[in-house]
């Protein structure tokens, strides 16, 4: 069975040599996908954040689009993104790290050799293992990019309200809640992302082995065949199995995304105690049902194609062109 170019056993290469190009191969890629979804994150952010309790400021994705463009321009969509492209390098990074130890701790339980590429089963489980462990890193970075994303409504002073930056995000979390503070949402990270995560390997490499099969079928000798199975597969196949990624992991765990941005756009410093991820899950559904915690799904899906399709080649292209 053919694999995407990371995981083909290399002999004679150190772990330390392959966790560095993970680190820095998965954070290239990570910048490039958040050039390109980061609009669409803004707006999918800005439809889950609504407050339950007041009328609905927008009423799908392009009204959103429409008002966040005409209140900021088009460049207002990109606020915030230095820390994101900070946490896109980090999650990527981390995905792709993580991962591969996950594979070695599966080769270390004896069930497979190591000379064998993991069967698909094994593959969403080591995508499961990765996105739980980076669901650690990533939440403080999505809390302060999530708080950025959500316009100000209101000015105490009645002047127009400023935009806020990271550093006082970070400083106002610090203040009201402590170190603790930046970890607000972690359950919701961490379902997203250990399901999620399961679903973006293993729906690419569950299409990609797809791919191999048909291409395989379509060979008319035994030496094409063998060159299939080491040569990367054609660009476009590439995109399709790193979108079928995006698509799978951002639909599938959508509620548990739509419940953190909620935690994590609330005002810091409110008299109010924090709700728990539970309790915010139930106030949205009480408020707005199933469809409530889909809003945005679409944008998210649609955006998500692209992005993890990059994501993919990027990485993988550079694992199999640009060994270190």
């Amino acid at each position: 069975m053919a694999a995407k170019p990371s995981q083909v056993p290399i002999h004679g290469r150190s772990a330390l040599l392959e966790a560095v190009e993970d680190i820095v191969y998965g954070s290239t890629a990570g910048i490039v996908g958040k050039y390109i979804e980061y609009p669409f994150d803004t707006v999918k952010v800005r439809l889950q954040s609504q407050p339950d309790h007041l009328p609905l400021r927008y009423t799908g994705p392009l009204d959103c689009f429409k008002q966040s463009i005409r209140a900021d321009g088009f460049l207002g969509l990109y606020r915030g993104i230095s820390a994101p492209l900070f946490g896109a390098a980090a999650e990527t990074s981390s995905l792709f790290f993580f991962e591969r130890i996950g594979r070695e701790l599966v080769y270390a339980s004896g069930y497979f050799s190591r000379d064998r590429v993991l069967p698909l089963s094994a593959l969403w489980f080591t995508g499961a293992f990765s996105g739980a462990f980076t669901s650690l890193v990533l939440t403080p970075i999505e809390l302060v990019k999530c708080k950025i994303q959500v316009p100000t409504l209101t000015s105490t002073d009645g002047a127009a309200p400023k935009a806020p930056s990271i550093t006082s995000v970070i400083r106002d979390v610090y203040k009201h809640e402590g170190i603790r503070g930046f970890w607000h949402g972690q359950m919701g990270t961490f379902l997203r992302e250990s399901g999620g995560c399961a679903a973006w390997f293993g729906s690419k490499e569950t299409t990609t082995k797809m791919f191999y099969i048909l291409n395989e079928r379509s060979a008319t000798s035994q030496a094409e065949k063998d060159a299939l199975a080491t040569e990367a597969l054609p660009l476009w196949q590439q995109a399709v199995a790193g979108a079928s990624a995006g698509m799978s992991y951002n639909f599938l765990f959508f509620p548990a995304d739509t419940v953190k941005s909620r935690m994590q756009t609330a005002p810091v410093g409110r008299t109010t105690q924090p709700r728990t991820f539970w309790q915010e899950g139930k106030a949205l559904w009480n408020q707005h049902g199933l469809r409530g915690l889909y809003r945005g799904c679409g944008i998210t899906v649609l955006r998500s194609a692209p992005s993890s399709a990059f994501i993919f080649i990027v990485f993988d292209g550079l694992k199999r062109y640009l060994p270190m």
